[in-house]
């Protein structure tokens, strides 16, 4: 599956909420998220607007991993 090249960090950060993931600061023009599900996992997005596609991917293989599920699974669960 390709990934968006119009998504925004504060529009993933908003998607995120579906997996558990909610904002727990902002510093900056980054965006700290943090869920317990699955075990406790602490992820940062920057607020850029687009994301760049290597920083998009980066955050969605780490969110994957953790989550235990393909990147793929995890872009199908977001749209």
């Amino acid at each position: 599956m390709k990934l968006p090249r119009d998504l925004t960090g504060d529009g993933l950060a908003k998607k995120l909420k579906v997996l558990g993931d909610a904002i727990t600061r902002q510093a900056g023009s980054h965006t700290r998220l943090t869920t317990t599900v699955d075990d406790e996992f602490h992820g940062t997005i920057p607020a850029h607007d687009p994301l760049e596609v290597g920083a998009l991917s980066a955050i969605l293989n780490a969110i994957a991993s953790h989550h235990k599920i393909s990147k793929e699974d995890l872009l199908q669960k977001l749209a």
